[in-house]
């Protein structure tokens, strides 16, 4: 009686094991790893980004588009291309303004411009690893 004691007590410790905890993001949250591959962008690419982007401005056809970064990761089990870069577009006070925007190849290529001329865009595109520079402003 007292080893079938023992042996269901040493049964009963094997289920015990502690899991890694998830990593932390920003805040002390937990989340998936944001940082990208960083990846060249062929024409194809920059094709899909300045028809997704040119959709969301005033002055679709004067616009052109400055410095862009590209990134590859897996978040929730999606493959995405994150983009960070800037665009002129004639029709908006500023000039140059600020993009991020994800292609998911698995899904048609597809475009989701994610914001643009906020804020915010220069950290999220930092976090991705993806630090485009400021523009240069002309005189």
């Amino acid at each position: 009686m007292r080893k079938t004691i023992q042996l269901l007590s040493v049964a009963s410790l094997c289920g015990c094991v502690a899991a890694a905890p998830p990593p932390l993001g920003p805040g002390g949250n937990a989340s998936s790893n944001q940082r990208v591959d960083p990846m060249p962008i062929s024409l194809a690419m920059e094709e899909i980004i300045t028809a997704g982007v040119r959709q969301h401005l005033k002055n679709p056809i004067a616009a052109k588009f400055g410095t862009m970064l590209a990134g590859e990761r897996t978040m929730s089990g999606r493959h995405e291309i994150v983009v960070c870069g800037y665009v002129d577009d004639k029709g908006s006070p500023g000039g140059n303004e600020a993009f991020i925007g994800k292609i998911y190849p698995d899904d048609g290529n597809s475009f989701e411009l994610v914001a643009i001329d906020d804020i915010s865009i220069g950290s999220a595109c930092r976090m991705a690893g993806l630090a485009v520079p400021e523009p240069t402003s002309k005189p």
